[in-house]
């Protein structure tokens, strides 16, 4: 997830996964950047042992901490709290709206460190975050295609503009498949390893035909003809039929592409005049939910083609 983050304003403006944030105190560090989807809750560091602090994480301070603050020795506190406070932590969060002391939130003023607070218990407030941080710091791109979900298999159709992308989509959605997002596909990467498409917002639920222009799928074929996001499986890359080019004639050996760092298999099909695509892509669907159940056809034809060739040595026509 490298060089993805959020700034502590982000987790302020949130008003999707209830994180219920406000204000407290440094409010010049709002700029801080979060880079992790784990928190810590830094106990040890406010008795004075610093030594596996994670500055680049939340530190959320519930009753316990709070509590400790409050009742050890106000020079050993104020010590304590110093040293914590020169690390370069992007935020303390302070969790049952507790009131902190106001030693913390001097010393988070002096040193530029937002503090938050939340009504919610310490236990409900990191499981939002958590869930809040890893939605939001998961690796995303744009791809230019055609995502669909036909017969259940999310199938991204790529190619260069006028291929034919949206009108082969066009025809799947006439044989009842589903159309998630036509001309950009959002693409973000869920552990462990899925890749899950989406529409942008503005274009959900449209479509590009040439001559016609754009269509709303929605409205003209209902809501069962479309889908808000889909686990990319396969993807389709549409091409010009090139007759000097040799293109798979068995499909014996499977081709990957990786996306985000994952694998997913990749099928080529050459575009010409006369061929059919919605039923290929859909035979190329079907095809891909037997492989998934262990069948694969091209190489069990190969197999049965092998056991019917006889290989005999050399000196078995010799009496």
């Amino acid at each position: 997830m490298e060089g993805i983050s959020l700034s502590i304003q982000d987790l302020l403006a949130d008003n999707e996964y209830g994180l219920s944030l406000s204000l407290l105190a440094g409010k010049q560090g709002l700029s801080h950047r979060v880079t992790s989807s784990r928190i810590q809750k830094p106990g040890l560091a406010l008795a004075g042992y610093c030594e596996h602090l994670h500055p680049s994480r939340l530190q959320v301070l519930g009753n316990t901490e709070i509590s400790y603050i409050q009742q050890i020795d106000s020079h050993i506190a104020a010590k304590n709290l110093a040293a914590l406070c020169n690390f370069p932590i992007s935020c303390f969060i302070v969790t049952k709206n507790l009131l902190p002391p106001q030693l913390l939130l001097d010393l988070a003023d002096s040193h530029d460190i937002p503090v938050l607070a939340t009504p919610h218990q310490s236990s409900t407030f990191i499981s939002l975050i958590t869930k809040f941080l890893e939605e939001r710091l998961l690796p995303t791109t744009h791809l230019h295609g055609v995502l669909m979900d036909v017969l259940g298999v999310g199938v991204l159709l790529s190619g260069k503009s006028g291929i034919g992308k949206s009108e082969c989509a066009l025809d799947l959605v006439i044989r009842g498949h589903r159309l998630v997002a036509d001309d950009m596909v959002f693409i973000k990467k869920k552990m462990p390893a899925v890749l899950v498409g989406q529409a942008e917002e503005p274009l959900q639920y449209l479509m590009e035909i040439r001559g016609l222009g754009i269509i709303n799928i929605k409205d003209l074929y209902g809501v069962s003809a479309i889908r808000d996001k889909k686990i990319v499986d396969m993807l389709v890359e549409l091409v010009e039929w090139d007759e000097s080019r040799e293109y798979d004639r068995l499909g014996v050996d499977d081709s990957t592409v990786t996306i985000l760092g994952i694998e997913i298999p990749h099928i080529v099909i050459p575009v010409r005049p006369g061929r059919n695509l919605g039923s290929i892509v859909e035979v190329a669907a079907r095809n891909n939910l037997l492989k998934g159940m262990g069948y694969h056809s091209a190489r069990d034809f190969q197999e049965r083609l092998l056991a019917r060739i006889e290989v005999r040595p050399l000196g078995d026509e010799v009496e």
